[in-house]
């Protein structure tokens, strides 16, 4: 069975794997892939493989069957052979961005109560958007509250629930466009704060922060208008 590492600790940079296949294409398949694959908005990860005297960049991940991820390659290069003991290097940076604007965007759901039909992650900038006639009346207002989250350095969590469970409490999906995935018996869910204090807790694969005063500073950038019941709001990391 995968390991799927970066779901194990978010913060685990280096990590040793096997090579078990190679996919037509180019791209290399591991036992324990320490490298977060596309979806859910959130960018697949993107490092280095070492192995012996060789070394591979590899530009992405994305998923394949079932648990599998598959590593990319930026270029056309010898692949490690299956088998083959690698160590995985992810490029920390560009990963810790993401776990911070993940979580951050999770904070834009909860202080704009409205359903979210799309959204995309980047290291330092992402954005959401909602099923909503409107755009905010009061931006800073908006602003002040996010920031007030990320300053009260709520704890993140995951927890794991059964999809009967979820079917009991619809209200926990807030994304209209993409559906949690069901078939698989247990479901995921990220937890922002905790008991009575729980701000937020909703279906999600991502990787997160362990606290929001991590995320830093956040500013609410553009505003759009994309369709009669559609706004796209931009959030920023300031630092």
């Amino acid at each position: 069975m995968t390991e799927l590492l970066f779901r194990k600790d978010a913060y685990l940079r280096r990590a040793e794997a096997h090579v078990t296949g190679h996919t037509p294409e180019g791209g290399i398949i591991l036992d324990a892939p320490l490298f977060y694959p596309t979806g859910g908005g959130q960018p697949g990860d993107n490092g280095v493989l070492r192995w012996d005297d060789a070394s591979l960049t590899i530009a992405t991940a994305i998923k394949g069957q079932g648990e599998e991820v598959i590593l990319v390659p930026a270029e056309p290069r010898a692949l490690p052979p299956v088998g083959a003991r690698v160590d995985q290097a992810l490029d920390w940076g560009r990963r810790y961005g993401h776990m911070r604007m993940h979580t951050a965007l999770h904070l834009l759901s909860v202080v704009v109560p409205f359903g979210v039909t799309g959204g995309s992650i980047g290291a330092e900038r992402g954005r959401l958007d909602f099923d909503m006639a409107d755009a905010p009346e009061d931006r800073d207002a908006l602003e002040a509250t996010l920031n007030a989250h990320v300053t009260a350095d709520m704890p993140v969590s995951e927890e794991w629930i059964t999809s009967a469970e979820l079917e009991a409490n619809p209200g926990m999906v807030k994304t209209l466009s993409v559906q949690p995935p069901r078939g698989a018996g247990q479901i995921r869910l990220v937890r922002i704060g905790s008991g009575t204090d729980t701000i937020d807790l909703q279906p999600c694969g991502g990787t997160h922060v362990a606290r929001t005063g991590e995320i830093g500073t956040l500013r609410i950038g553009k505003i759009e208008k994309k369709g009669r019941m559609n706004r796209r709001i931009y959030l920023h990391l300031d630092d």
